[in-house]
């Protein structure tokens, strides 16, 4: 078949054949997937077995729970904050923190205290190392934002996340700040690790077809928002892993590498 005859299948199938309310955006966007599924079937000469082994594994995918880490894997959170740099800079849209990708493993609702708080339920006080992050909000103007939501979760050092890794406790490793009057925020947590995909999982597997390692850096989630600005997702990621510019997920960018300074000083150490 050729595109007009495909579009014109695919309409006959998915739109002539309604009969009742539509959602009209929904019904664009299946309709246009659809089309373009269906000629790549023609240029690809995908065969039948090959289309319900996709199906297949998209089933696995699903009930492993790891489509947002494919959807990650794959680059597609990553060109879909490529595409909203290109509009920001359209629209003259400039400055400010870089935005990355959100992936898969964010829990709603972590514990909210204003200023400082300590993320770790200090199951791993005597096993890694203690990090402080340290940081103020402003606007793109340097103005402080006093009361901006600080939400924050990073894994623990075998690269794992709480409610996702039921060994640990609720909401470890996750916080909400608000920033204090002078818009800083301080984190008191445990150093995290860089991870892979799960190794005999479905996310795995297909980049094994695709001769890619799954490995993330270590790094830290952000969600930053306040009153009046747009919300913005972001992470840090650690400088010297050996994972830093080879992320699986894609997700380091340039201004979003973080440097982890010693400190020995116990005088230091007690006034922080």
């Amino acid at each position: 078949m050729n595109r007009q005859q495909i579009d014109a299948l695919v309409k006959q199938m998915n739109v002539d054949t309604a009969k009742g309310p539509v959602d009209e955006r929904i019904q664009q966007v299946v309709v246009r997937l659809l089309g373009d599924l269906f000629q790549a079937i023609e240029d690809l000469d995908i065969q039948p077995s090959e289309v319900w082994k996709g199906l297949e594994y998209l089933t696995d995918a699903g009930q492993a729970n790891e489509l947002g880490l494919l959807a990650a894997g794959l680059g597609l959170e990553h060109y879909l904050d490529l595409r909203a740099d290109e509009a920001d800079a359209k629209a003259g849209i400039t400055g400010g923190t870089p935005r990355t990708i959100e992936g898969p493993l964010y829990v709603a609702g972590a514990p909210e205290s204003v200023g400082f708080a300590r993320m770790d339920d200090g199951s791993e006080s005597d096993k890694v190392d203690t990090l402080i992050i340290e940081g103020t909000v402003t606007d793109t103007e340097g103005n402080i934002i006093e009361g901006a939501k600080v939400e924050v979760w990073h894994a623990n050092s075998l690269g794992n996340y709480s409610f996702f890794d039921k060994s640990q406790s609720d909401f470890n490793l996750r916080r909400t700040i608000l920033t204090d009057v002078n818009g800083k925020y301080v984190a008191l947590t445990t150093m995290p690790v860089g991870y892979g995909c799960p190794p005999e999982g479905t996310t795995q597997a297909l980049l094994n077809k695709l001769g890619r390692h799954g490995n993330r850096p270590s790094h830290v989630h952000y969600f930053v928002s306040a009153p009046g600005y747009r919300k913005l997702t972001t992470q840090f990621n650690i400088e010297g892993d050996e994972y830093l510019w080879d992320d699986f997920a894609f997700a380091t960018r340039d201004g979003l590498v973080a440097t982890a300074t010693d400190v020995t000083d116990e005088a230091e150490i007690a006034r922080r």
